[in-house]
């Protein structure tokens, strides 16, 4: 049985083997002896089969199995390339970010927060403040009822615990009382908190929507890590979340997903249709180019995202800044680099053909293999200072899964000829 088989049935293996130790106990004594054991035990490693003289450490190794799997797996992942790079509307959110740190501002409004992640085209619920209640009319009348109410204030992480939401409101008498009674609860419960006014968002009634959460936390060795479980009021209930570095590509993207029990209620639940996986997976991909691109992100809390079969919208958002994250090399704050996409370049030739310079990637592996295959005996000498007639693997893993940070490799491709690669340089530190 090939490895990938051997991990899937992982489970099932383990349950059998517990059952055929179960069942040997009920054989007669002559089979059970602890001699009888011992010798079958000594003959099966003998001829090269593990043995094991409990059921638990059977199971442990299926376990182990499966992690290391599963980790050379990930492992294979590349960075994927910041498609943002360049793009205006990434540029606007840096220009935002430094706006709001020349004034000394460290906690975004819920409305800077939606503009920033508008930029990298993450869908969110139009959001707009109103300062008194006659703009809160207005503005309830220009988004279109039902709308939802909440306050706005840097001061309160949860709003809805401190009595500052207010959900589908229907008509104009009713936004002016809650506009009201907002104000007058969050000043009671939290009388220092800082109130700029009411946002005023549409309602978003979606009857197959999942809640969930998508966080960005700077932890101190690894710099920004994503988080990503159940939202809502529940989440810090049942603390359904899981963690992955970035940059995310959409392969880490799905295992993120399915490392939550959130992950359970995703398909086809009960009478709900499936959720738009595709949409989520987009979600979180445009947070890793964000956590890339903006090293001044200190914090971000997306909760919740509602999800359903037609797409994903984050219902609320807050972003924390900070001066001292945005220092240093492009991607300083980052544990693992992104692919340096900013770093490709197009040459053309004299006889018309295009030639792309750019960082080697690990589904380079088969165009090196190619590359250093067509190489003269003498070229792979000098180059290798061996012998050889192609890399072995662990080779091409070493020479194509590089650190962006520590090393560098260019290939020089062809794209007209399937990507063939014509050179490749390296550079290290």
């Amino acid at each position: 049985m090939s490895l990938r088989k051997l991990v899937r049935h992982e489970t099932i293996l383990a349950v059998l083997l517990v059952l055929a130790l179960v069942a040997s106990a009920n054989l007669s004594d002559r089979f059970f002896t602890v001699d009888n054991l011992l010798n079958q035990g000594r003959m099966m490693t003998e001829a090269g089969i593990p043995s094991f003289r409990m059921p638990e450490t059977a199971i442990e190794l299926f376990h182990h199995i499966s992690k290391y799997y599963r980790n050379q797996k990930l492992l294979l992942q590349t960075p994927e390339p910041t498609r943002q790079f360049g793009r205006p509307e990434a540029e606007g959110a840096k220009m935002l970010i430094e706006a709001l740190l020349a004034e000394r501002r460290k906690v975004l409004s819920e409305m800077e927060s939606k503009a920033i992640l508008r930029a990298f085209r993450i869908p969110v619920a139009q959001t707009m403040v109103a300062r008194t209640p006659t703009e809160a009319l207005l503005l309830a009348e220009q988004i279109g009822f039902p709308v939802a109410m909440k306050v706005d204030s840097p001061d309160l992480v949860r709003k809805s615990d401190a009595g500052g939401v207010r959900l589908n409101i229907t008509n104009a008498p009713s936004v002016r009382n809650a506009y009201h009674d907002i104000i007058e609860v969050v000043q009671k419960r939290h009388p220092n908190a800082r109130i700029n006014g009411v946002s005023i968002e549409p309602y978003l009634a979606r009857p197959n929507g999942r809640e969930l959460m998508i966080g960005v936390e700077r932890d101190p060795t690894f710099g920004p890590i994503i988080t990503f479980g159940a939202g809502g009021s529940e989440a810090e209930i049942f603390r359904d979340r899981a963690v992955a570095l970035p940059p995310l590509n959409r392969f880490l993207a799905q295992d993120l997903i399915r490392s939550t029990r959130a992950a359970l209620v995703l398909g086809e639940f009960r009478n709900l249709p499936p959720v738009n996986l595709g949409a989520l997976e987009d979600v979180l991909l445009n947070i890793s180019e964000m956590v890339c691109e903006l090293p001044w992100l200190r914090e971000l809390d997306l909760n919740p995202l509602i999800v359903d079969e037609n797409g994903a919208i984050a219902v609320d958002a807050r972003i924390v800044i900070d001066h001292a994250s945005g220092k240093g090399d492009r991607y300083a704050h980052m544990a693992i680099h992104p692919y340096p996409a900013h770093l490709t370049q197009e040459w053309d030739q004299p006889d018309g053909r295009t030639v792309t310079i750019r960082p080697i990637r690990p589904e380079d592996a088969d165009l090196e293999q190619a590359f250093v295959k067509g190489l003269s005996e003498e070229s792979k000498y000098y180059r290798f200072m061996d012998t050889l007639r192609e890399l072995t693997q662990s080779m091409l893993v070493r020479f194509t899964q590089i650190d962006y940070d520590r090393e560098m490799a260019f290939v020089a491709t062809i794209p007209e000829d399937d990507g063939r690669i014509v050179q490749i340089g390296r550079a290290h530190v």
